[in-house]
């Protein structure tokens, strides 16, 4: 288990450095990429999960979950939750260190931007229109097709009709892309409580030139609706596999 929880860790922690770190590249001031818009970041995003889920193979995870979401989904599919618990402690540390590392990368570029807004947008989510409710089902709907999907692309009926397995990093970032590109522009898509709660909390602990608050007040959102999605999307997931 501390193989597979190193590469949960290695892993989320790559996800959110290079998929916060796009977020930065386009947001912040005096950045090459500033003002590259959402096309770019969704991209990114996708590319960030590609390497994530390469090197948590890599590094001992043969699951490469990365997402709490993706963990519950599937411990519901299959019934067995010992997994659950140790891989989000992984996962969240894994996302809080890889937020801490765009800090750093991007040091001199958070004084030389006046709006706290777009630096809190670089660690985590928040929605275009802030009504909860709406807010949250936008994050259930996401992840339920998240989690979904991905159990779709990894099941027997799937890998006996050509060479899904194989090619299921590329997928499952295809997939992520598109959520993005097509249900992303509500809530920003978190579908992952840990790419968005363990970079909030980096956000809060660390000394980023001129932050505002970290807007605990919608955190629950970005955290209860991919749990809820992610569960929902393994029940289905095991009614159809029987």
């Amino acid at each position: 288990m501390l193989a597979k929880c190193f590469g949960e860790f290695i892993g989320t922690l790559v996800l959110v450095l290079l998929g916060d770190g796009v977020v930065a590249n386009v947001l912040l001031k005096r950045s090459k990429a500033e003002g590259a818009g959402w096309m770019v970041i969704t991209s990114g995003w996708a590319f960030a999960v590609m390497a994530g889920v390469f090197t948590a193979i890599a590094c001992g995870s043969g699951d490469a979950h990365l997402n709490p979401a993706v963990t519950m989904g599937f411990a519901v599919s299959s019934g067995e939750f010992a997994k659950f618990a140790p891989y989000l402690v992984a996962q969240m540390a894994g996302a809080f260190v890889g937020a801490a590392l765009v800090w750093l990368h991007f040091l001199p570029h958070w004084k030389e931007t006046p709006d706290q807004g777009l630096k809190l947008a670089c660690f985590c989510t928040a929605p275009a229109i802030r009504r909860f409710g709406a807010n949250l089902v936008s994050e259930i709907l996401g992840t339920f097709v998240l989690v979904f999907v991905v159990g779709a692309i990894f099941s027997k009926a799937v890998a006996a009709s050509g060479p899904a397995a194989g090619l299921g990093p590329y997928l499952v970032a295809a997939l992520v892309w598109g959520i993005g590109l097509s249900l992303g522009g509500t809530t920003g898509y978190a579908i992952n409580p840990a790419r968005d709660f363990g970079p909030r909390l980096a956000h809060a602990i660390l000394p980023i030139a001129g932050k505002g608050a970290s807007d605990w007040s919608y955190a629950i959102v970005p955290v209860l609706g991919p749990l809820v999605g992610g569960g929902l999307a393994g029940i289905l997931l095991r009614a159809i596999s029987k």
